[in-house]
């Protein structure tokens, strides 16, 4: 028989062991998104196959008691078509946390947000509205212009605060430290706020960023009745070197069952410092879903550059298009 001690020992260490797993988790996430794509950049056709924002990360939360937890999140994204190790904007020699690397602590206040994460003014707006193939890809929205990123300071070393939420309404604000070298000289630090609010099947958005006198704001409106969804954007940009500008996106949505049918067009107009500078972007894409976590889809995209245009080609006055079909799986 045994010792009674020892069995109560035992069964208090498996209800702790219960009570510690209960209170913390880690999860695994990610996306793997391929395509086959026939493209063409002025007269130069390319075949190939294309990674659409592949990814994988792991995000955990802790129990602290009282109301308060403790998260994390860590995502490297990769290229599906040869395996290797890339960053939100460009590719690295490995695997890195280059698209999202962040602690934060939560609790009625809200949550507090520290380390490498994407604007959230960039997520109230033009990815809201980004449906068809969550607007990444060639396909991706190539005319929305944020100074957060383009202005040299990425996602990286930022602090961040995000509300309750208060009937609907959350608000994002953070700033990224642009920590100051000596060698380089005095760099700007970067601003950016974001608003949601949804109303049921009405949902908007607002998002406004700023590194120095470079700026960017934007409104998003999104309704769903049945089976039908619509969403724009409207951005204004402020640049030193380019002057202002103004882009509008239109989306809309059909879904048949298992099938999606998309349609979105895209208008940059010419920058107030660089004449016969707008742009024109348009896709169509249908996606059939044969799981909740897997889908096939196809599109065909269109870039539209005037003379002094550069939108996805960097060449000005060079057009884009591209003929997709791809896999997308989730796990």
């Amino acid at each position: 028989m045994q010792n009674p001690s020892r069995l109560l020992l035992a069964l208090l260490a498996v209800v702790g062991s219960s009570a510690a797993l209960a209170q913390s988790s880690v999860t695994l996430y990610g996306r793997v998104n391929t395509s086959i794509e026939h493209q063409k950049t002025g007269d130069v056709t390319v075949n190939g196959m294309v990674n659409n924002s592949s990814r994988f990360g792991f995000k955990g939360v802790e129990d602290l008691g009282g109301g308060l937890k403790a998260g994390f999140q860590l995502e490297s994204g990769f290229d599906s078509s040869d395996g290797t190790g890339s960053g939100w904007t460009h590719p690295t020699t490995g695997m890195s946390f280059a698209r999202q690397s962040e602690v934060n602590l939560a609790g009625n206040f809200g949550m507090v947000r520290l380390g490498n994460f994407t604007p959230e003014s960039y997520y109230a707006t033009a990815d809201y509205v980004g449906l068809h193939n969550h607007d990444t890809g060639t396909s991706s929205d190539a005319l929305y212009y944020d100074p957060v990123w383009f202005g040299g300071l990425s996602t990286k070393n930022k602090v961040g605060y995000r509300t309750p939420d208060m009937g609907g309404l959350t608000v994002d604000a953070s700033v990224n430290l642009h920590e100051k070298n000596p060698a380089v000289g005095p760099r700007k630090n970067g601003y950016d706020l974001a608003a949601n609010y949804n109303m049921g099947a009405l949902a908007l958005g607002a998002g406004y960023s700023q590194v120095g006198d470079n700026n960017q704001f934007a409104l998003r409106g999104f309704y769903t009745v049945g089976q039908f969804m619509v969403g724009a954007y409207y951005q204004r940009n402020d640049e030193d070197l380019l002057g202002t500008r103004n882009n509008v996106r239109l989306a809309g949505a059909y879904t048949l069952g298992a099938s999606e049918f998309h349609l979105n067009v895209g208008r940059a107009n010419s920058w107030s410092k660089v004449n016969d500078s707008a742009a024109t972007q348009y896709t169509l894409a249908y996606n059939y879903n044969l799981s909740k976590r897997t889908k096939v889809y196809a599109f065909y995209t269109k870039v539209n550059n005037n003379a002094n245009a550069n939108y996805m080609t960097g060449s000005n006055g060079i057009d884009f298009s591209s003929v997709a079909l791809g896999v997308r799986h989730n796990f």
